[in-house]
């Protein structure tokens, strides 16, 4: 596996330590999950977007999601009585699972809902006014001293 050394980047900046922590996990991502459960992220339109997880076999309430920093953490957990169960053969993965999302700055869970079998995670990004571009108009100052003359 390759390695990169982050330190550069940690003693020559300044309030990037959030990127560079986001960098050094995908760095080091951890595939012992295998891809499960499969997802997708989508755009639903300018600010809008949708992550579709596949949760087959979980109820409601054995899923949590919890936005934490910007990270939005999505974990499932079966009850204990569906591992009481006896299988001849199971073909349906219900393991527990945590799929972890980096959301970018001014990124917000909106709603989520279950409906065949998918988690659909809706999210929007609601810039603040102040964080807008906006134009700043350019005054000749030259016309305004010949109209003080």
């Amino acid at each position: 596996m390759n390695t990169i050394d982050l330190t550069p980047l940690y003693r020559s900046s300044i309030g990037f330590d959030r990127l560079a922590s986001m960098l050094d996990n995908a760095l080091r991502s951890d595939t012992s999950s295998g891809g499960y459960p499969p997802y997708n992220i989508e755009a639903l339109g300018e600010n809008r977007y949708g992550i579709t997880i596949a949760v087959a076999g979980f109820a409601e309430d054995e899923l949590d999601i919890q936005v934490e920093r910007d990270v939005l953490t999505v974990r499932g957990r079966k009850s204990d009585d569906e591992q009481e169960r006896n299988y001849l053969y199971q073909g349906i993965a219900a393991r527990a699972f945590e799929r972890k999302f980096n959301l970018a700055e001014h990124v917000k869970v909106t709603e989520a809902e279950m409906r065949n079998g998918l988690l659909n995670i809706h999210l929007v990004k609601e810039v603040p006014e102040a964080h807008k571009p906006r134009s700043i108009s350019i005054k000749n100052a030259d016309a305004a001293i010949e109209h003080k003359s």
